[in-house]
């Protein structure tokens, strides 16, 4: 069996310059292939408030949520270093109420949580978590939990003060103690330029292929949703389309009577049939 991921390991491949691969999921089984097919690092986002319970934003998913669907993927991913998203205000009000719900996550099999932000408060609280022995993933650029205040989903670091700003913050996260950090949605030399300048592997999600690794969402790049797909998604399969023919030919075969055949059903052995038939032939006399 492969050994397991652990942030030692992550900074061992940014140091040897190994690419980090990531991508997001929310379910036992999704979890088992990923481990199984060598992923490094699975992501429990707060986003499958949207992919998995049909909210229209992040902000509608709690902590309580977040534990159970990281103890899924924690069942099934037995080599993946596992980051669980914090919630919209599960670390937003106080530093202690932070280490109290990041505790949750981690006990629940997260060997990491994941914070947005870089204002001075947010520093405290990744700076006590790191204190207290909970490794912590920085997240910057586009922040889905900040959407209001910025306006929607908008493309983030377009200029040089914002792009200087951003690397600023993220130098900062790294003193304070984060281990990693996710760039979402900036321009590829904004990310470039911040990756080239912090000590810490930057994992891109729409940031461009100079960051030290990638992420992106399970149900993206399977193709499970028709309708749209975001710019920075390369859709390897067309799962969507998969699955609607696999549930049409269900119907038909049910219908048609063709599910199930002689194969797919149990049968009694050969002295109970007979008993069954004669106690059938009684029964309807």
């Amino acid at each position: 069996m492969a050994k397991v991921t652990t942030t030692e390991t992550i900074r061992r491949y940014y140091n040897s310059g190994k690419k980090i691969t990531m991508l997001t999921c929310y379910d036992y089984s999704s979890a088992k292939i990923l481990d199984e097919a060598g992923i490094d690092g699975i992501l429990v986002g707060d986003s499958l408030a949207m992919v998995a319970l049909g909210y229209e934003t992040t902000h509608k998913v709690g902590i309580e949520e977040m534990k159970i669907f990281t103890k899924a993927v924690a069942k099934g991913a037995q080599r993946a270093l596992i980051v669980a998203d914090m919630p919209f205000m599960s670390y937003h009000t106080s530093v202690e109420k932070a280490a109290k719900n990041a505790g949750k996550l981690i006990k629940a099999g997260a060997n990491a949580v994941k914070i947005e932000g870089g204002n001075e408060y947010i520093l405290s609280v990744v700076k006590h978590l790191t204190n207290i022995g909970i490794p912590v993933v920085a997240h910057l650029g586009f922040t889905p939990q900040f959407m209001n205040t910025l306006g929607g989903y908008k493309i983030q670091g377009k200029n040089i003060d914002k792009t200087v700003t951003m690397l600023q913050q993220a130098q900062k996260l790294e003193e304070a103690g984060a281990f990693m950090l996710v760039l979402e949605m900036v321009p590829d030399e904004t990310a470039e330029f911040i990756t080239k300048n912090i000590s810490i592997p930057t994992i891109g999600i729409g940031a461009g292929a100079k960051t030290s690794g990638q992420i992106l969402v399970l149900d993206d790049i399977l193709g499970k949703y028709p309708n749209f797909t975001p710019k920075f998604v390369r859709k390897y399969t067309d799962l969507s389309s998969i699955m609607t023919e696999a549930i049409k030919s269900f119907i038909k075969d049910v219908e048609d009577c063709s599910f199930p055949n002689d194969k797919e059903v149990f049968k009694l052995d050969s002295e109970e049939k007979e008993k069954l038939n004669d106690y059938s032939y009684s029964y309807n006399k």
